[in-house]
């Protein structure tokens, strides 16, 4: 079951660091708003491994996603009576993570108008 937990936290905190640095990028009046691509780059790679370190605390693989979870157990890496459990984790943790993304952005979501940022879905505007 510890193992699950680690899939679960793993995953959240590679979705809060990595959608977190994307929002902070993209959304309009977040601090690192223009930032560069070696910015987002090293963010990314720190989330990923961060995700693993949490992962891997708790004492799971830190696959931390369902395409190398799924291709673990296609080639005999990984026990197949785990893959429901590590995929059902994995997307619990991403989900929870995109909450607190939307709880914690949420006000830049909302000055973020369709048309000023033209690639934002506008289920936020009013």
């Amino acid at each position: 079951m510890e193992e699950y937990l680690g899939e679960f936290m793993g995953t959240m905190v590679l979705v809060v660091l990595g959608i977190g640095l994307s929002a902070s990028v993209n959304l309009k009046n977040a601090y690192a708003k223009g930032a560069d691509w070696l910015y987002i780059c090293f963010g990314w790679g720190l989330a990923v491994a961060f995700g693993v370190y949490v992962s891997g605390a708790f004492g799971a693989d830190g696959h931390l996603n369902p395409a190398v979870t799924l291709a673990f157990a296609a080639f005999g890496l990984f026990a197949k009576g785990k893959v429901i459990g590590y995929i059902v984790a994995q997307f619990l943790g991403a989900f929870l993570g995109a909450v607190i993304i939307l709880i914690h952005y949420y006000p830049h979501f909302q000055m973020s108008k369709t048309e000023e940022e033209g690639n934002i879905v506008g289920i936020f505007s009013t």
